[in-house]
């Protein structure tokens, strides 16, 4: 494959910085977005601690204006929309702004951003979109709701736009990764914020069982390798699920009944 001109969203850490790495050590010329001067700092520090070369635009992705002159700047080949952040709530304790917020970082802005690649890509008769779905588009799971719902919306609008672009040598692929290595990882629920909630022991036990699957966590340059497989694929699959949990959820999800499902997730979170 010739060497191609990749931008991934949200690199200053974990699968983001693992994307960029991955695609630079593969040829291609690899571009990071982060939100301030300081983490494109620590993604140029590194790339030169792994050898590679990779440029860092500045972008809040939610900034509509400044994702049309980021794309302007770089028109890539292959786009990697991996920005975004997880909202660990209860439906009810989620205010409308914050639900609003995630919404726009996690399906306004990818879309936004593909729609603007559209153009470039359509002349050169060639362009791959590749959006950082979860696990959690397949299967919902207490306390994670909203950030269900964002996953769930951007896999349905992503399905529909591989189908309208597919004719113009365009590929659009969803990544389904299961539970992966990073920041996330290190402390999924802020137990401090949570004092005093009526759901503050679904929490702790949510906390306690996630720490217990640190054993089954896929490493995010794992994750990264699947990325770049699908970018480069000549036939990409329009879902790539990563992970034993993510493997192991499409088994049997559809076998599972939907109350003992149900009966178990709230017997393991203290619901």
């Amino acid at each position: 494959m010739s060497n191609r001109t990749v931008l991934t969203t949200g690199a200053n850490g974990g699968l983001g910085l693992a994307t960029v790495i991955e695609m630079a050590r593969r040829g291609h010329r690899s571009v990071g977005t982060v939100r301030s001067d300081a983490k494109a700092e620590e993604v140029h520090a590194a790339a030169r601690a792994e050898g590679v070369d990779i440029e860092v635009e500045i972008l809040d992705v939610t900034d509509g204006d400044a994702a049309g002159r980021v794309i302007e700047s770089v028109k890539p080949d292959i786009l990697v929309n991996n920005a975004g952040y997880m909202l660990y709530s209860a439906i009810e304790e989620v205010s409308d702004d914050d639900a609003r917020a995630l919404l726009e970082t996690m399906v306004i802005a990818p879309i936004r951003l593909a729609r603007l690649c559209l153009p470039h890509m359509r002349d050169n008769g060639w362009g791959r979109i590749v959006q950082i779905s979860s696990l959690s588009a397949r299967a919902s799971f207490p306390l994670m709701g909203w950030y269900q719902g964002a996953k769930h919306a951007l896999e349905g609008v992503s399905d529909a736009l591989r189908l309208e672009v597919a004719g113009d040598g365009i590929a659009v692929t969803l990544i389904e990764p299961g539970v992966f290595r990073s920041e996330l990882s290190e402390e999924f629920v802020d137990m401090e914020s949570k004092r005093g909630s009526r759901y503050e022991k679904a929490y702790a036990a949510s906390q306690e069982m996630f720490g217990r699957m640190d054993r089954f966590m896929t490493e995010p340059e794992a994750v990264a390798k699947v990325i770049a497989k699908a970018a480069e694929s000549k036939s990409p699959k329009a879902r790539y699920p990563v992970g034993l949990d993510a493997q192991f959820q499409i088994l049997t999800g559809p076998l599972t009944p939907t109350g003992l499902r149900d009966f178990a997730l709230r017997k393991s979170s203290g619901l």
